[in-house]
């Protein structure tokens, strides 16, 4: 009898075993078409075209001298080259050319040196065809240096002309 019980319960378990109902295969929920892929612009990278840090960057805004000159170096020229063609691009830009000088010398000397410096830098951008209608020139001499060391680097430095973008640049 004992065995029977034994028999019937395996039985049981058996069928309830085969009963048991089995779980139904995942399928996923439908998801909604996200539609086509748009790509966002990048930010522009650079200056803005026709900003003054566009100038400053694309065409450059200052040339250097050697002592006591205010003849234009190849490099200079080639600077000068670069911001007649960027003063044709943007024809309502108008500019202010500043001579500037090194420490030495007196005061009254390095203001006529900044304005022959400023000078040549307008003189050559108007025979690139800027009309001169557009540009200013000044001289600060020595009284606006860029690096206020005592030594040939910085004195090198600060014997320059710069351009400066006074109006109709883009913002």
């Amino acid at each position: 009898m004992k065995r029977l019980s034994i028999l019937a319960a395996l039985a049981l378990s058996a069928s309830l075993a085969a009963c048991a109902s089995q779980p139904e295969p995942y399928t996923p929920e439908p998801q909604p078409d996200p539609g086509p892929v748009v790509e966002q612009n990048p930010e522009p990278q650079g200056p803005i075209p026709g900003s003054v840090e566009d100038f400053e960057v694309n065409a450059g805004d200052r040339v250097f001298f050697a002592l006591d000159q205010h003849t234009l170096s190849n490099e200079a020229r080639t600077t000068l080259r670069r911001q007649a063609a960027w003063l044709a691009s943007y024809p309502g830009a108008r500019i202010l050319i500043a001579g500037n000088c090194d420490e030495r010398g007196t005061r009254e000397y390095n203001l006529a040196l900044g304005a022959r410096r400023a000078n040549a830098a307008r003189d050559f951008l108007v025979s690139q065809g800027v009309d001169p209608s557009r540009i200013s020139t000044v001289s600060y001499g020595k009284e606006r240096p860029v690096c206020n060391q005592s030594s040939e680097q910085c004195w090198a430095t600060n014997r320059n002309a710069m351009t400066v973008i006074q109006s109709g640049a883009v913002s």
